[in-house]
């Protein structure tokens, strides 16, 4: 009998073990765990590399897709605009300086006639609106250029801080404390600002 009873206690010690083990693992099983995606900078550097504006999506600041394709309009626009004016004054200077007869493309710009008289004048005044017009078209696109860059490193910047805390919780604690000064200790007060 003795054997029973030691038997039975051995079995149900086995099975309450095993029914806590279970509780245990179920208990793990329905515990949903929250991994948090990090947000990755160097993503967003890359698609905003690839094409302007994916970056900003991936920041999740749609608000500034518009701006940027906008801005890069603008910028299409401006260069098309002073590519076809430096065009016309590139020929219109060729045709002045080569003295054939056959090409005046350049007396569009040769109002009522008043540069008939001051043809050198009228030269110099071409050549320079060329390079004008050839310089304004340079810089807008090494300015489009810029914003390009501009574009990649806000996405950047956004996504280095995606994950910052912006919370209302600012503390300031101070206490006082010594402070080391040419080898001399002077009570100060210790700041530390926690953002």
């Amino acid at each position: 009998m003795n054997y029973i009873k030691k038997a039975v206690l051995l079995i149900l010690f086995i099975a309450t073990g095993f029914i806590a083990s279970a509780q245990k693992i179920a208990a793990a099983d329905s515990v949903s765990v929250a991994i948090e995606k990090k947000h990755s900078p160097r993503k967003a550097t890359i698609y905003s590399a690839v094409l302007p504006g994916l970056g900003q999506i991936y920041n999740r600041k749609y608000w500034k897709v518009p701006l940027i394709y906008i801005g890069f309009g603008a910028f299409a626009y401006f260069i098309d605009w002073n590519n076809d004016q430096y065009q016309l004054y590139r020929q219109a200077y060729a045709d002045i300086v080569d003295n054939d007869p056959f090409t005046d493309s350049y007396e569009q710009f040769n109002e009522d006639g008043r540069w008939d008289n001051q043809r050198s004048q009228f030269t110099t005044r071409l050549k320079n609106a060329k390079d004008v017009s050839r310089r304004n078209r340079d810089l807008v696109v090494i300015s489009t250029v810029a914003f390009y860059a501009l574009n990649i490193i806000d996405a950047s910047v956004d996504a280095h801080f995606f994950n910052f805390d912006i919370s209302d919780d600012l503390t300031l604690n101070w206490t006082p404390g010594p402070l080391y000064s040419h080898h001399q200790k002077v009570v100060g007060i210790h700041c530390r600002i926690r953002f």
